[in-house]
């Protein structure tokens, strides 16, 4: 069924590989058909045509007419509405399994006249937007994801029925953009494995907890001791405590370190959650996998990196993560 409707879609729509940028709405992209209102308006116009038939009345015939030109500029409104608009792949930031993707695709309208009442749909999500004479606009296309690895924002559909309703025109494209999909962090995760100092995560010389350095936004990796709880009682966002005087520690996070009965999912999100709560106190980790070795690190271009292996382990283009 997949591929008889992949094949449908190339013949029809001219639907292939992704496409190079920018991609501009042609006249022979654009389809046209009536919208259900569309339907029951035309249905009212036949009847109408044939009473005025039966009973002879020149004002049924040039209502009949007049608002069956009405419909017909309507057709050519919508579907001047799309020409020539031109769509961009914009940036896709990485995220974690479970969480939205956000794509986002730059939309530009070389024309001097508004494009009103525009949709764009991708992935089962709703862009209502619209662009003004000459200019331009960044679409955020929301996705929910579920697996790791390289997520395509695929086939996109934008569409209008402006100007009355009647006529729906569409068009589909596929740009060629994708997300980095991280693996699920573990939600409770055991504690960090011990690295070459004993008092990891600690303020050198000193006992107690470390000095209170502020607030940051909440990640699904968080210890639950560490939230701000007066805060979200309050109504406020959920917030994470972040401490300083760490002593900067080392740790190593091999994959043969972990239990046997662990399988591959539950190890990678282990290590994205440790990944995570590294990051946050400021350790220095070394990465080891059965088919790649990173070195000792620290902070965000290197946890990314990290991140990016993981979400990439077991696949082809893992190896040239």
């Amino acid at each position: 069924m997949i591929p008889l409707r992949r094949h449908l879609d190339r013949w029809l729509f001219r639907i292939g590989p992704p496409e190079p940028s920018p991609i501009v709405l042609g006249q022979r992209r654009i389809f046209v058909l009536p919208t259900p209102a569309g339907l029951a308006f035309a249905a009212a116009l036949l009847v109408m045509l044939i009473a005025s038939i039966n009973y002879n009345l020149s004002l049924g015939y040039a209502l009949v007419f007049l608002l069956g030109g009405v419909s017909v500029a309507s057709m050519v409104h919508a579907f001047r509405n799309l020409l020539h608009l031109s769509f961009t792949p914009g940036r896709a930031e990485p995220v974690f399994a479970g969480e939205s993707a956000c794509f986002h695709v730059v939309v530009a309208n070389h024309r001097h006249a508004r494009r009103p009442s525009l949709r764009l749909k991708a992935h089962g999500a709703i862009v209502p937007f619209e662009i003004g004479a000459g200019d331009g606009g960044d679409l955020i296309v929301p996705a929910v994801t579920a697996g790791r690895g390289w997520m395509a924002l695929g086939r996109v559909r934008i569409e209008t029925t402006y100007p009355l309703g009647l006529i729906r025109a569409w068009s589909v494209l596929v740009p060629d953009q994708r997300c980095l999909v991280y693996p699920a962090p573990e939600p409770m995760p055991p504690p960090l494995p011990e690295g070459a100092s004993r008092n990891l995560g600690r303020r050198a010389g000193s006992t107690g907890d470390d000095d209170f350095a502020g607030l940051r936004p909440y990640q699904p990796a968080d210890s639950p001791r560490h939230v701000a709880w007066k805060t979200l009682a309050r109504g406020g966002p959920m917030l994470t405590k972040q401490f300083s005087g760490m002593d900067g520690g080392e740790i190593h996070l091999d994959w043969d370190d972990f239990p046997p009965d662990l399988d591959i999912e539950a190890r990678l999100s282990r290590m994205t959650a440790w990944i995570v709560a590294a990051e946050q106190r400021g350790l220095a980790f070394s990465l080891t996998l059965p088919d790649a070795r990173i070195a000792m690190g620290r902070g965000s271009e290197h946890s990314a990196g990290c991140l990016r292996r993981l979400a990439l382990f077991g696949t082809e283009a893992g190896t040239d993560a």
